[in-house]
């Protein structure tokens, strides 16, 4: 990059420093410097300058631009080869005061940047050549007068500062009592979330007991009805076995007519009882490894009996090689008697076919029954799944029910973590299906978990919980509460939580009920500890979807089931 000469001086003594200085200023005003950076040109120049002269060492200054994209004012300070050690206050206020200081042997450069389009004043600088310069008084009284508008500006700018500090005060006030006021409804808003836990634990419990008597109102009432239905359907029995008196046709026929409603009266509480349970959570499923060929063939056994006449035909398709099934069996044939039942007592002609099949998903099987039966009119299909409702029709006179199979064979297709979904058409048939997830392998053994939350008030419980996880939570998380225990579950987000019942400041129920709230945790699996439960509280705990687990029975193989079913009933949870 080319640079121009603009003035070249002598500094022989200390006459010769105060022309320096003042030419410095003067060239720094003639390239366009403000008057800051004009006072620090010539600061650094009186400065270099006095330390050359205490040396006493000789120098020619030369004045130079360096135009272009890195436009720069130089000034060149040289002197015979090793004559100047380069270090003193002088270079110091210079270092400090210019963009670059270079210096060699036989030199010094100093560097001020021009970061503006340089235009350069030639009449000054034709003046400043031809200038033999000012006297000292008179380099004085312009440095007094750059002190003075230097202190002027430092006045100025104390006042805004003092200004501003006001200002910072200000708000300082309205942030402190901005914070009060936050940390004020903070206290409040937590005194009611304290007070919404005890009543969300105390409601909890009146649950429990109205699910608990519910249970106790059905199996009481279903003991008390099982036993004379099933006196009157063994004596129908008798009165219609071989060798029993001879009776009249009308007196048999009366007599099957009493059969028949007896057992229907049975099945009636039967599902009575079963749809309770289903309801309030206490209907478990276990899980094992299914063969669906027999499943199949119980299936197929128990339905053709049903057919109404030689016109129905039951086809039972063949069983392609279908994932591993692991599921409640006896729930699988709950639902499927089901809904093969409603098609034998509404076909009157033609077939009722069964398949299974691998799908639609890549873990799931489909069970279908399709019939050519009278159908279901579109605005009453929605209505099928409801309890105790059934689709008005002409075959519907002679078709025993009570219309909560459906009902009852969705509810346990939900507890299988699966869907049962209906189409029909009007005078040509229906196609009910059933689809479930095959979890295989991972539904055997507890999924391992990243972090697992313990909350337990005693300490030998948390210990013998820790020691049941390890090699299934790669890191534990302990607290003695369970109010804590719910800070560290939205803090931690742990994949696993373990609280006993009867846990300090929030007992295990109510944590439990917190987490099924909070859209972030309603789907972590959750373990509840407990001991003997004499009000119902497994009915509530399985309503929420979690595990129980007897803290008396604390093991590993035992932690590891509890795990697995909460694993399980989070992940039915979360498909719905």
């Amino acid at each position: 990059m080319t640079t121009t000469e603009l003035l070249r001086l002598v500094v022989g003594d200390e006459r010769d420093v105060f022309p320096l200085r003042q030419r410095g200023r003067e060239v720094a005003a003639a390239v366009g410097l403000d008057g800051q950076n004009q006072i620090r040109m010539a600061t650094a120049l009186s400065d270099v300058g006095r330390e050359l002269v205490r040396q006493g060492v000789g120098t020619t200054a030369v004045f130079r631009l360096r135009r272009g994209p890195g436009a720069a004012l130089l000034v060149e300070l040289t002197w015979p080869a090793g004559a100047v050690t380069g270090s003193g206050p002088g270079w110091d206020t210079a270092r400090r005061l210019m963009d670059e200081l270079l210096v060699t042997a036989t030199g010094v450069t100093l560097l001020k940047n021009v970061h503006h389009a340089v235009s350069v004043d030639e009449d000054l600088l034709r003046g400043l050549r031809e200038s033999t310069g000012t006297s000292a008084l008179d380099e004085l009284r312009a440095q007094n007068q750059e002190l003075l508008d230097t202190l002027e500006n430092l006045e100025t700018k104390g006042k805004e500062l003092e200004r501003l500090n006001a200002e910072l005060e200000e708000t300082n006030r309205g942030v402190v009592a901005l914070y009060q006021e936050l940390s004020d409804e903070l206290e409040q808003t937590n005194q009611g979330v304290v007070a919404l836990y005890a009543e969300l634990d105390a409601k909890s419990a009146e649950l429990r007991d109205a699910a608990a008597a519910r249970i106790r109102f059905w199996s009481n009432i279903s003991h008390e009805l099982r036993a004379p239905i099933n006196s009157v359907v063994g004596l129908t029995r008798l009165l219609n076995a071989p060798g029993g008196d001879p009776m009249t046709d009308d007196q048999r026929h009366h007599v099957d007519l009493i059969n028949e409603s007896a057992a229907t009266l049975l099945a009636l509480v039967n599902e009575l009882l079963d749809t309770a349970k289903a309801e309030s959570g206490s209907l478990q499923p276990r899980m094992a490894p299914v063969a669906l060929d027999y499943v199949l063939t119980q299936l197929r056994s128990a339905v053709r009996p049903m057919l109404r006449s030689g016109d129905v035909e039951l086809v039972v398709d063949p069983v392609e090689e279908l994932p591993p099934l692991v599921t409640d069996e006896t729930m699988l044939v709950r639902i499927l008697r089901n809904v093969l039942s409603n098609a034998v007592k509404f076909t009157a002609r033609g077939e009722i076919r069964f398949t299974a099949e691998a799908g639609p998903g890549p873990d799931e099987i489909r069970f279908a029954v399709t019939d050519t039966g009278i159908g279901i009119p579109p605005d009453e299909q929605p209505k099928v799944f409801e309890e105790f409702y059934q689709v008005p029709n002409a075959l519907q006179a002679g078709a025993s029910g009570t219309g909560l199979g459906l009902s009852y064979a969705r509810k346990l297709a939900e507890i299988l973590d699966g869907t049962l979904t209906l189409s029909s058409t009007p005078g040509v048939g229906t196609e009910v299906v059933l689809t479930l997830p095959t979890a295989a392998d991972e539904l055997v053994q507890p999924a391992p978990v990243a972090c697992a939350l313990i909350a337990d008030g005693d300490e030998e419980g948390r210990r013998q919980l820790r020691d049941a996880l390890a090699g299934l939570a790669t890191e534990v998380v302990e607290t003695a509460d369970g109010r804590s225990a719910l800070n560290l579950a939205k803090s931690r987000q742990p994949d696993l939580v373990l609280v006993n019942a009867s846990a300090p400041l929030m007992s295990g129920s109510a944590v439990l009920s917190v987490l099924r709230l909070d859209p972030e945790l309603r789907n972590v699996p959750v373990v509840i500890v407990a001991g003997d439960d004499p009000g119902g509280l497994a009915r509530s705990v399985h309503g929420l979807g979690a595990a129980m687990l007897h803290e008396a029975r604390i093991s590993p193989e035992t932690v590891g089931r509890a795990v697995r079913d909460a694993q399980l009933t989070a992940r039915r949870t979360e498909r719905r």
